[in-house]
């Protein structure tokens, strides 16, 4: 029997080792399971970002989630961020249960991902429009679904490291 912590470490798939992911998403299509896809950088995980993720994950039957390496995260936020190197990052998304992948992608944007992974339904935060988000054109090309969930107010990785800074 493998250890809790070895079941952990094989949720999570790197941006140079993708076969082995390409190989679970077509046992879960061949099971007929609805993959749905999300994405962040999930720096200080909060109660807002689980939420969301359990939210995600009811839209259908796999959750694969899409991690901002550490140099993307920088890119996108600034030098300072991340806070958590991406190893740490992934090891606490991948303990969820409701995340049965978790795959790293050094791009700005999840774009390539999306069309790798190929989801049934595409999540994001409410706080973005549909039409809007990073991957709609490819989804709903192959009559995939682009959803948002409602965001919990008050959380925000942001807003905790100002906080800490008053």
């Amino acid at each position: 029997m493998m250890d809790s912590l070895q079941l952990i470490k094989n949720k999570i798939y790197s941006t140079a080792h993708r076969s082995p992911l390409t190989s679970l998403l077509s046992t879960w299509r061949a099971q007929g399971l609805r993959i749905v896809f999300t994405n962040g950088c999930f720096d200080l995980l909060h109660r807002g970002h689980v939420e969301y993720l359990a939210k995600a994950s009811d839209k259908g039957d796999v959750l694969v989630v899409g991690l901002n390496t550490d140099a993307s995260v920088r890119r996108l936020k600034g030098e300072s961020r991340p806070i958590n190197d991406e190893t740490a990052r992934a090891t606490v998304l991948a303990s969820l249960n409701c995340i049965d992948a978790v795959v790293l992608f050094d791009e700005d944007t999840p774009y390539e991902l999306i069309k790798a992974v190929h989801p049934d339904v595409l999540v994001k935060g409410a706080d973005y429009k549909p039409e809007d988000i990073v991957g709609y054109d490819i989804v709903t090309s192959y009559g995939g679904k682009v959803e948002t969930v409602d965001l919990v107010e008050g959380y925000s990785t942001t807003g905790m490291i100002e906080s800490l800074k008053r």
